[in-house]
């Protein structure tokens, strides 16, 4: 599984934190969020948003792991793009029913609500429960095939109320887009994209 680390300035020192916890899970993130190595260009959650859904729509990751000081606004911008489906997620608890009942391809952390004494030893039983079974498994288990259902009926309704991504990156405000790209982990991860979208984006 191709996995994304997408965090902004404000949570830029949690970074460290969510990396050690995917490696306990054997996960190996793309680290394209803020972080003491990548800290020139001050990214919001509009920015990581657009980031993280580009990846998704691209095909260059297969989860987006992303969030804001309480991880809503994060969650807001990313569900504005197509074909994203991200859960709210402050607790291990939280983890495991949305790998089960929703199988999303995108997780929005709490970085800084709540995240004091132990919230690192909180990420890593996050991920710990997130991966623990193969995704869409179904909670409890004798409903996993409604719960199927109605994520094929979300995807449905993702694809009617969305202009596909190719045709939305051009009314944007291109300075969420430059913003983006000004970041070199970001922008790195597209030039090393032989996909045309990757190309046009990178154009703007």
């Amino acid at each position: 599984m191709r996995i994304a680390l997408i965090n902004e300035f404000s949570a830029m020192d949690k970074n460290k934190y969510i990396v050690e916890a995917l490696r306990k899970q054997g996960r190996e993130p793309m680290n394209i969020g803020m972080s003491q190595e990548y800290k020139d260009v001050n990214l919001s959650y509009i920015n990581t948003g657009f980031m993280a859904a580009a990846l998704l729509n691209l095909d260059l990751a297969d989860l987006v792991v992303g969030g804001c000081g309480t991880g809503q606004g994060f969650l807001i911008s990313v569900m504005q793009y197509p074909g994203v489906f991200c859960g709210l997620i402050e607790e291990p608890l939280d983890a495991h029913l949305f790998s089960q009942i929703n199988g999303g391809n995108c997780l929005s952390l709490a970085l800084n609500k709540g995240f004091g004494w132990a919230g690192e030893l909180n990420l890593s039983y996050i991920f710990e429960k997130f991966f623990s079974q193969a995704p869409g498994g179904g909670y409890p288990p004798e409903r996993s095939e409604p719960q199927a259902r109605s994520r094929e009926i979300l995807k449905d309704v993702s694809r009617a109320t969305h202009k596909p991504f190719e045709e939305l990156i051009y009314f944007l405000d291109k300075e969420i887009i430059e913003t983006s790209l000004a970041h070199q982990p970001f922008s790195d991860r597209l030039k090393a994209s032989d996909k045309p979208l990757a190309k046009e984006i990178l154009a703007f």
